[in-house]
């Protein structure tokens, strides 16, 4: 599908996403590599068409949350190691070996179990102090067991910075202590012969962290130009890969006292004339979004979002922007628009959640080179 005929669309700026990159790679410290987070179909971006523009653009390590997403990446062309960060279920194992595909170890009863179908190619998720996921960092024995279990390849030691959003005394502390415990079971393994490699960092951990290391970076949110809030630090200079966008289905004028949507939830005070847009909260439009909140871009303004979001279609105040006709294109975020940020704080969500929540049904389009 193209834009032209389109209801709905996320419009994909390739040349961004390749800007971010070259960005971000300034920042890494020395011999780590980007390992790209294309998890949540690339945070809502499509994650065939974004690694396959990583790919071209030499990125060689990436990492998914489930088996299904790694797979489709290895099926759609993705080569080089595709790590999956979370749970896949013992009966899937097989799969890890026929597509080539590299399983976070969760814990000692979990490397086991990957050793009995190996030889499967695993990372140690270590704990530091999320209690998530992973191993505790502190327990040298169970590390020594995984590491020794025959027939699962240990190639890799990861742990998941949780307070690396800012620089706060105790961000830094608590942050600090995370690495500490980290490196030195890296250490330990390292003086037994093993060289696995170590990554620690993702997106915040490498805007602010970056001494702390490793040989991967693993970047999410910063590759598609934004912070989970508006937060990045200043000079970095990115810029939004996705733009969302719709058409208008519908222009009507109601009079004063007469109500939009489901269960009143905009009443007019004057004669107002209203755009309905063709997408809604089945498209990833928040359906908590209150009345007036958030806006969207058209004929060079912005018109409030009014009433309830309707699962296909949602409501604009267009009164006193130039007319408007069915089949004008308004942006929800993105040039001509508000920011993602703006919707998503409108809606009290980070962007992270506000982009993995994109509906399938939105077609994914690549736009044309600037």
């Amino acid at each position: 599908m193209e834009a032209a005929t389109a209801r709905a669309w996320a419009a994909l700026d390739l040349e961004a996403l390749a800007w971010n990159l070259g960005r971000l790679r300034r920042r890494l410290p020395p011999g780590c590599q980007v390992m790209a987070v294309v998890k949540a179909d690339a945070y809502g971006h499509g994650a065939l068409p974004v690694a396959k523009a990583l790919q071209a653009n030499g990125v060689r390590a990436f990492c998914v949350a489930c088996l299904d997403e790694a797979v489709a990446l290895r099926r759609g062309g993705i080569r080089g190691e595709i790590l999956i960060l979370g749970y896949t279920h013992p009966a899937q194992f097989p799969q890890l070996l026929q597509y080539d595909l590299t399983q976070a170890i969760l814990d000692l009863d979990y490397a086991k179990a990957l050793a009995a179908c190996g030889p499967i190619k695993g990372h140690l998720a270590l704990d530091t102090g999320m209690h998530r996921l992973g191993l505790d960092a502190g327990d040298p024995d169970s590390i020594g067991q995984i590491f020794a279990l025959p027939r699962l390849r240990v190639t890799g030691l990861f742990t998941h910075l949780c307070a690396d959003t800012g620089t706060a005394p105790a961000q830094r502390a608590f942050t600090q202590a995370q690495a500490d415990a980290f490196w030195s079971a890296v250490r330990l393994v390292r003086r037994r012969g093993y060289t696995p490699r170590a990554h620690l960092l993702s997106s915040y951990g490498l805007l602010y962290y970056p001494q702390l290391g490793g040989d991967y970076a693993r970047i999410g949110i910063a590759l598609y130009g934004l912070g989970s809030r508006r937060d990045l630090p200043s000079g970095i200079a990115l810029r939004p890969v996705l733009s969302l966008h719709a058409r208008v289905s519908g222009v009507r004028t109601v009079a004063a006292g007469q109500s939009v949507g489901y269960g009143f939830g905009y009443t007019a005070s004057s004669p107002r004339t209203i755009a309905t847009l063709a997408i809604g909260y089945a498209d990833g439009i928040p359906a908590a979004l209150p009345s007036g909140a958030g806006h969207v871009g058209l004929h060079g303004g912005l018109a409030p979002i009014i009433g309830s979001v309707c699962m296909d279609q949602l409501m604009v105040d267009v009164t006193g922007l130039p007319p408007v006709k069915q089949g004008d294109i308004a942006t929800l975020f993105g040039p001509g628009g508000p920011s993602a940020y703006d919707l998503a704080t409108a809606a009290g969500l980070t962007t992270n959640a506000l982009l993995s929540d994109l509906g399938p049904r939105l077609p994914r389009i690549v736009s044309a080179a600037r």
